[in-house]
């Protein structure tokens, strides 16, 4: 059986200067990002909650490295490895991810 969906929405993942709108949504047990262009090779990714050491808000970044937004979040997990969404609402899927 499949986790229901607590939240969906269009979200942008970053990885330096590379970058791939898609779906984001996440369930009781995982953080999922679906690109809609799959040939960039950022996706599709599926990260477990229990992995997770933190979530805060971040900048989102043109090019890699000029803020272009502060609508975006990173997600750091256990193992050191972190993942960089700009979304909408972000101060939401803090509160929500951080429980």
């Amino acid at each position: 059986m499949q986790d229901a969906t607590l939240k969906s929405i269009t979200a942008t993942v970053q990885n330096g200067v590379a970058k791939a709108d898609g779906k984001f949504w996440i369930t009781e047990t995982d953080i999922h990002f679906a690109p809609y262009n799959k040939d960039y090779g950022l996706g599709p990714l599926k990260i477990e909650r229990s992995s997770i050491s933190k979530v805060e808000k971040c900048l989102g970044k043109g090019a890699g490295i000029l803020p272009i937004t502060s609508d975006a979040i990173e997600v750091s997990l256990l193992d050191g490895s972190t993942f960089q969404f700009i979304v909408s609402n972000p101060n939401e899927l803090v509160v929500l991810l951080s429980k």
